[in-house]
C-alpha cells in the first residue's frame, strides 16, 4: 500500500463543495484507504495500492471536477518524497514567521530555471528548487502580504499547474502520513 499527499489547488473552505467532509467523500469514493483531511484549504493523504501517480492525479481531478464541481489542480507527492524534502532542512536554521514566511510550491514538472522577482519590489529573499520532489522552496517576508506579488511571479514562470503551502502544513501531512 502506497502513502500519498494530494494538495489541491484553488480550494476554498467558504465553499460549502470544498469543505473537508466532501473532499474525503471523493476520496473514499475513489476506492482509496486512510483518508484524511488537513486543515481546510486542500490537503489529503491516503493510501492506494496504485503506484502510477500521474494517473491518480487525473483519476482524482476529474472526480472532483464532476462530483464537486472543483476545476482546480491535483499535485500528489508520495511519502518518500515529503520524508526525503522534510529531513534534508532545506530551511536550516529558520523559523517560520512573518519576515520569514517558509513555503513550498509543488510543480507539475521539472522546470528548466527558477522564477525572477525584481530586484527591490520583491520580498522573496530565498528560493532554490528540490528536484526529488519538484518543489520551489521560498523564504518571503510576508510583513505586508500585499507585496510579496510571489503567486504572480511564480504563476508566470510556471502557469498553472503549481499549489503552494507552508513548510509547516508539509511536515504536518507527513505526520498525518505516518500515522
Amino acid at each position: 500500500m502506497h502513502r500519498y499527499a494530494a494538495f489541491l489547488r484553488g480550494i476554498m473552505p467558504t465553499n460549502p463543495n470544498m469543505r473537508s467532509e466532501k473532499l474525503r467523500g471523493v476520496f473514499e469514493g475513489l476506492g482509496f484507504e486512510k483518508v484524511s483531511t488537513l486543515l481546510t484549504s486542500g490537503n489529503v493523504v491516503f493510501r492506494s495500492d496504485d503506484s502510477d501517480v500521474p494517473a491518480l492525479e487525473a483519476k482524482i481531478q476529474q472526480a472532483l471536477n464532476s462530483e464537486l464541481g472543483i476545476p482546480g489542480g491535483t499535485l500528489i507527492r508520495t511519502h518518500a518524497q515529503l520524508h526525503a524534502l522534510v529531513d534534508s532542512d532545506p530551511f536550516a536554521g529558520l523559523t517560520h514567521g512573518r519576515e520569514t514566511y517558509l513555503t513550498v510550491t509543488f510543480i507539475r514538472d521539472i522546470p528548466k530555471s527558477l522564477p525572477e522577482f525584481p530586484e527591490g519590489e520583491s520580498t522573496v529573499r530565498l528560493v532554490r528548487f528540490d528536484k526529488p520532489c519538484r518543489a520551489l522552496l521560498s523564504v518571503i517576508d510576508n510583513t505586508d502580504p500585499s507585496t510579496t506579488g510571489f503567486m504572480a511571479v511564480v504563476q508566470k514562470a510556471y502557469g498553472k499547474e503549481i499549489t503552494t503551502r507552508t513548510f509547516l502544513t508539509v511536515q504536518k501531512a507527513l505526520k498525518k502520513m505516518d500515522a
